[in-house]
């Protein structure tokens, strides 16, 4: 499948499936199967970009049919598909209507071809005046569920309108330079030899923005692990938890690995990387094979569970960077705002405590844990450590003192926009033990 109007086809298909509850991911991996990589880009392009606008998109397409298309989701979703490359690609509009209602015989839809051919043509002839009378309210204008657009009303206030539209911003390609190999200046001059634009990242010693993402095989030294990518909220969990060579690390939650070789690029550790997914857990040892470095064990294990996995000896740090909503990713995953559900941040908040309160046993006198989320929420950020606190009484909330973020009561929140992705940090010391005094 290598034509244009299948690309059209896969694109609603993965649209569809998204709206039905699949991920992004999986949606297309199905599709990579059906097109070749050359179609795969255009495939992808549509199906983010459908994701991003799609309540404005089903909004445009509703103010247009007498009838919805409820029992007609593929249809539904090419019709947006179509209205999509008239709104925003550089695509000549008579063929981006051409190969979006050819489209519909490739999803074995020959009878709505029609339909869709009068709809787009319509859009073509009263597009001023539909995009006019597009609703005003926040959740179509930034394309959000309801229910999301008020949960960051209620935890960012004033801030909330610049989320919302930092969250359908495309996020920049991030990379994390290598220090063990060569410093950021060498880095940058080998990227400015490729002839490729990018700036340093003042916040971080290690990060550079590119001007334009560009595939990682086209990035000088990436197969001899000189450069990594890695977003620059992601990068300071390495900083944070202020490692010394020789120290017993346990990145608790490490898939797909980017954490950890940051980690090991800093010092010299003994590294213990667990995840759930077995899967996932299998890039971890591809991208440290790339960096040229080694953790002490990489088990696929519930980090949650530690007698299952544990070996007694404690950690000097550790680091939970936990399963969260991904709210702070959503310019990156934009399928993540139609996936989630409203009872789902209390069940990863639940699920973020069991795995504090389960790995801070691990933790040495005198270690450090780092907490993390890539959510912008307050309840799996701010009030997890808050409940941790009241009831384990020899965690200690250290303040992290930085330029980046906000500080709140307990750790900092970072908001989506520019290098960084929406995060959360906390760091957690568990004080030396006293030694009784002599008699």
């Amino acid at each position: 499948m290598n034509s244009p109007l299948n690309s059209r086809a896969l694109a609603a298909r993965a649209v569809a499936q998204v709206l039905a509850g699949a991920s992004l991911d999986d949606a297309l991996a199905s599709a990579r199967r059906q097109c070749s990589e050359r179609d795969l880009p255009l495939v992808k392009s549509m199906a983010y970009g459908v994701l991003r606008e799609h309540a404005q998109l089903s909004a445009l397409s509703a103010a247009m049919l007498e009838r919805p298309l409820d029992r007609e989701p593929e249809i539904q979703a090419l019709l947006e598909v179509g209205l999509y490359q008239l709104r925003r690609m550089r695509i000549p509009p008579h063929a981006a209507v051409a190969d979006t209602v050819a489209a519909a015989t490739a999803l074995d839809k020959p009878r709505m071809a029609g339909l869709i051919n009068a709809l787009l043509r319509r859009y073509l002839r009263e597009r001023e005046e539909l995009e006019a009378r597009l609703p005003s309210d926040a959740a179509t204008a930034h394309s959000f569920p309801d229910w999301l657009v008020e949960r960051i009303r209620a935890d960012w206030g004033d801030e909330a309108d610049a989320v919302l539209a930092a969250s359908n911003e495309q996020a920049p390609l991030v990379l994390r330079v290598n220090r063990r190999k060569l410093e950021r200046e060498a880095y940058l001059a080998k990227l400015r030899a490729d002839g490729l634009a990018a700036h340093a990242i003042e916040a971080l010693p290690e990060a550079i923005a590119l001007e334009s993402a560009v595939p990682v095989e086209q990035l000088p030294g990436f197969e001899d692990g000189e450069v990594s990518v890695q977003d620059a909220s992601a990068q300071l969990m390495g900083h944070l938890l202020d490692l010394r060579d020789g120290q017993r690390l346990l990145d608790a939650c490490s898939a797909p690995g980017g954490k950890t070789g940051h980690a090991l690029e800093l010092a010299q550790l003994q590294v213990t990387a667990t995840d759930i997914d077995r899967d996932r857990l299998r890039r971890v040892n591809e991208n440290l094979d790339r960096l040229g470095l080694q953790a002490e064990a990489i088990a696929a294990v519930d980090a949650s569970k530690p007698s299952t996995w544990w070996d007694g000896r404690l950690f000097d740090r550790i680091l939970v960077d936990a399963p969260c909503s991904g709210t702070g990713v959503i310019r990156r995953h934009p399928d993540i705002r139609w996936l989630r559900r409203p009872d789902d941040l209390a069940r990863f908040a639940d699920r973020q405590q069991r795995l504090l309160t389960a790995l801070w046993p691990l933790l040495a006198p005198g270690g450090v844990l780092v907490y993390a989320t890539c959510s912008i929420f307050s309840v799996e950020g701010e009030d997890v450590v808050k409940q941790f606190l009241m009831r384990i009484p020899d965690a200690k909330h250290d303040p992290i003192t930085a330029d980046w973020g906000q500080a709140r009561r307990l750790g900092r929140r970072i908001a989506p926009g520019g290098a960084f992705d929406g995060f959360y940090y906390a760091r957690l010391l568990k004080p030396l033990r006293r030694t009784a005094p002599a008699a």
